[in-house]
This record gives structure tokens, C-alpha cells and sequence, in this order.
């Protein structure tokens, strides 16, 4: 399918990849589009010269992370359409048409799935073993699997953007960006895409550091989007620390060993914790009740005409 490249703007947050970003610019330049903002971090090498000899709009974010200069990169782009990559060169300009054509198609969101091509060695062990778990650990928390939620390349329509509320300032980004896609009922399309080995450049993500901040982000986004799974999880581990200090208690007085004070920490956890668990299943008939209610209203309202 033929779309209008001039309605596409190809959006590449950047921090120092003086060593990529020209070829990346310069292939999305050869197959067509004029519109390529790059978002830089304040870099230190060559990557805004770089950026603006081969033909892009170089903007330097204010704040700081990923995250923030996606948002602010959001706030300021005109185009309908907008396709995200990294510029690391990690991702590849052929795949751009393959990539916004579900948007011409009335997709609202679509995302590029790296786990299924990726260049052998592209992932470490530990690397690909954590994506999987985490994606496993998205699908059960938001009960959408959407195969790939940490992937940098992703394309969108302005509305889309327009309906969700970001507001991580790092790596957690393209997770709460998955999160909102679903609390929103966007249409998304998961397309296979090649990933290939990072040329040369040190990657800027911590798989330890930033792994605990995006499981965090997955569980905390989850009360708003699945509260059943969020108040679930602290009511069952609250009843279950309750359960096992009640069998140490138990143990003690088969022994004769009485602990009072333990005995009421016991009965507390276990009460809290099934409190916990009800409020969960109370917060989850309200947003399903909410949610009808948002169809109902969006389904009485008149069609828009052009």
C-alpha cells in the first residue's frame, strides 16, 4: 500500500550516536521522507552535527532520559503519523513502510517485534531470557500480550499520542507507552521487524538496574489498568507472610513457647491481607463498570463528519 511520506514524521531520541545517526537519517532521506526530527540528550560527540549535515531538525531536550524526550519530542510534532526509532542503529529503515502501513489501515499503534529476527548476537542470554519474562510478566498484569513492549521502534497516529498520559522520564517509557495503549483500547498490530548487533556502541541501558525499574513500572501502572492483579498480588503476599509466621507460632506452642505479640501479628497480616485482596476485586467491578459506561457514551455520540 502507497501512503503520503510527508505525512509521516520519523522521530530518533538520541544520545551520543555520532557514530550512526548520519546513515540513519540519510536512509529514511533516500526512501522519501522529509520530515525527521532527532530529539538529542545533550550529547557529547558528533551526534547533533552529524544529525543536521545529513538533512534532520535537531532539537536538544530540556530535561533529561528517554522518556522526557519523547514527551517533549510528542508535544511538538505536527504530522498525523509518527514512526520512533533508536538511533543506535539497531533498527532498519526497510522496515519503516512495514511498519506505518497498519496505521493507513486504521491501526492505532504498531509495534516493531525485534525477539523474532534478531541478528545473532544482537541479545545477550541474560538479555533476551529477561525481555521474555518481562513480556510474560506484562501479559498476565494487563492481560495483553503485546509480544514485544520494550522495542524502540514503534509507529503511531497523532491521536493515539493525544490519548495517553506519560509521564517516565527513562527506559521505562516504551513500557508505560505499552501500559496506555491498553487502558486506551487502542488498536495495535505486533509486526516481525530484523534487530540487528549494536555497531560498536555501548548500550546505555542497565539490565539489572533498569530491568527493577520497568518490572516496578509494570506492577505500579497496573493499578490504574488491572487493579485485580495489583491489589491481588500485595493481599496474597501479605496473607501468605501472615500464613508463615502463623506456622512458626504454631510450631512454638506445640513446643510449649508461647508469642502473644507474634500470635497478633499473625491474625493482623492474614485479616489485611484478605482485606487487601477484596478491595481488589471491588476496584476491578468498578472499572469494568467504568469502562462500560465510557463504551455507551462513546457509542451515543453522533458520527464525525469530514
Amino acid at each position: 500500500m502507497k501512503f503520503n511520506k510527508d505525512e509521516v514524521c520519523i522521530l530518533i531520541p538520541t544520545l551520543n550516536e555520532g557514530l550512526t545517526i548520519g546513515n540513519i537519517v540519510r536512509e529514511f532521506t533516500a526512501l522519501g521522507y522529509t520530515h525527521i526530527l532527532v530529539i538529542d540528550g545533550k550529547s557529547t560527540d558528533t551526534t547533533v552535527k552529524s544529525a543536521r549535515e545529513a538533512g534532520a531538525t535537531v532539537r536538544t531536550q530540556s530535561g533529561k532520559g528517554k522518556g522526557n524526550a519523547i514527551i517533549e519530542a510528542f508535544e511538538v510534532i505536527e504530522q498525523p503519523y509518527i514512526l520512533m526509532l533508536d538511533g543506535d542503529g539497531t533498527y532498519s529503515s526497510k522496515d519503516a513502510e512495514k511498519m506505518l502501513t497498519p496505521l493507513f489501515l486504521g491501526f492505532d499503534q504498531v509495534i516493531g517485534d525485534r525477539l523474532i529476527n534478531a541478528e545473532e548476537g544482537a541479545f545477550s542470554h541474560l538479555n533476551l531470557f529477561g525481555n521474555h519474562m518481562l513480556n510474560l510478566l506484562f501479559k498476565v498484569a494487563h492481560s495483553r500480550d503485546l509480544h514485544d513492549i520494550l522495542s524502540g521502534y514503534r509507529a503511531f497516529t497523532k491521536l493515539a499520542i493525544l490519548q495517553m498520559h506519560l509521564k517516565e522520564k527513562g527506559f521505562e517509557i516504551e513500557t508505560e507507552i505499552s501500559v496506555e495503549s491498553v487502558r486506551n483500547g487502542q488498536r495495535v498490530m505486533v509486526v516481525p521487524i530484523k534487530y540487528s548487533r549494536r555497531p560498536g556502541t555501548a548500550t546505555k541501558l542497565s539490565p539489572f538496574h533498569d530491568g527493577i525499574k520497568i518490572v516496578s513500572t509494570i506492577y505500579r501502572l497496573a493499578r490504574v489498568n488491572n487493579p485485580m492483579f495489583y491489589f491481588g498480588m500485595m493481599g496474597l503476599f501479605t496473607t501468605i507472610l501472615g500464613s508463615l509466621i502463623g506456622v512458626f507460632v504454631v510450631l512454638e506452642w506445640l513446643h510449649n513457647i508461647e508469642h502473644i505479640p507474634l500470635t497478633i501479628l499473625t491474625v493482623l497480616l492474614i485479616v489485611v491481607g484478605i482485606e487487601i485482596f477484596m478491595f481488589g476485586m471491588i476496584s476491578d467491578m468498578l472499572l469494568i463498570f467504568h469502562r462500560e459506561i465510557i463504551r455507551e457514551i462513546q457509542l451515543l455520540q453522533p458520527p464525525k463528519h469530514p
